[in-house]
């Protein structure tokens, strides 16, 4: 058997990474051609203390923490386990399921990226979790991820129900066509439903580069009614090339919606009140966008859907 999804799922004890699993449970097809590693970083006693183990003075505390790690090691591979269980009742088999109880090696953040170099096709994580994860979001891991998985799509688990209705977001830049080609090879064929959304932002939303202090008094622009067509017609031939790389892959026509808006102060924004108003179940959105302005670790519309859809489930490819 080929395997052509390999889903590596960050699990750290905590009942919200067994949300995350859950997502995964509810979400993503039953594939026979797709394998799940259920995956922990344990850091255990730290070693300046279990270099104090010959010393008589430490020995007591010393103790104590062998026995804390003991605990909160059974307790890991308990949720470990929970979670495999999950994932097979509802429908996912047993030997498509790997757990790897991994002992600190790097740092959290290095050690979950070389396992990421092993052949995933993606990485899933919840917002928030405890001990070394549970600033997932806004902590040091997960900065050092997003700056580190660049070549691997990162999955980011919220909260919303994971209905199977995707939101699309696109431009024409190569990363974002890597989410569309991401989302077909995932998902195609089994029933989804996908809005290809775009956002074209207004003339005031356009910021040149100076500080606040030396930005001169600049004259209103106005988009013209002709402009703003032209605008629309390319996205609209983008759409087209979208959509058949959907259909392609199996996504039924009926099943695949369109939508453009235009004069949006802010892209990010808008894609997240769309995911709200239409009750989507996860966000997809390519990791740099068009613009200088998009081109470092993660594009700025990328950056800022994460951080502002928080109860949002985000595919950042």
């Amino acid at each position: 058997m080929t395997i052509q999804n390999k889903m590596l799922i960050l699990v750290d004890g905590s009942e919200r990474t067994l949300q995350t699993v859950n997502y995964v449970n509810d979400f993503m097809p039953v594939d026979e051609n797709t394998q799940i590693v259920l995956f922990h970083v344990f850091s255990g006693i730290p070693e300046e203390y279990r270099e104090l183990v010959q010393e008589p003075t430490c020995k007591t505390v010393v103790d104590q923490l062998k026995n804390r790690e003991t605990q909160e090691k059974g307790k890991i591979r308990a949720c470990l386990e929970q979670a495999k269980n999950i994932l097979i009742s509802g429908g996912f088999s047993e030997r498509s399921i790997e757990i790897k109880f991994h002992r600190l090696e790097k740092g959290v953040a290095r050690d979950i990226i070389d396992e990421a170099k092993k052949g995933y096709t993606a990485v899933v994580l919840r917002r928030r979790g405890m001990s070394a994860l549970k600033n997932i979001i806004l902590g040091s891991v997960a900065v050092k991820l997003l700056q580190s998985l660049t070549f691997i799509p990162i999955l980011i688990v919220g909260q919303v129900p994971a209905v199977k209705k995707i939101l699309l977001a696109v431009d024409a830049s190569p990363a974002s066509m890597k989410a569309v080609e991401f989302v077909a090879s995932l998902l195609g064929g089994h029933g989804y439903e996908v809005c290809i959304f775009h956002a074209i932002p207004g003339l005031e939303a356009i910021h040149f580069d100076l500080s606040e202090n030396c930005r001169p008094e600049l004259p209103e622009v106005d988009m013209s009614a002709t402009c703003l067509e032209t605008f629309k017609l390319k996205v609209a031939r983008l759409f087209h090339d979208v959509k058949d790389m959907l259909m392609t892959s199996g996504f039924e026509s009926e099943k695949i919606s369109e939508k453009i808006i235009s004069g949006v102060r802010s892209r990010s924004e808008a894609i997240v009140k769309e995911a709200t108003d239409g009750s989507f179940g996860a966000i997809v959105v390519g990791r740099r966008g068009l613009s200088k302005v998009d081109a470092f670790f993660m594009g700025r519309v990328g950056h800022e859907v994460v951080y502002g859809g928080k109860k949002f489930t985000v595919w950042v490819v």
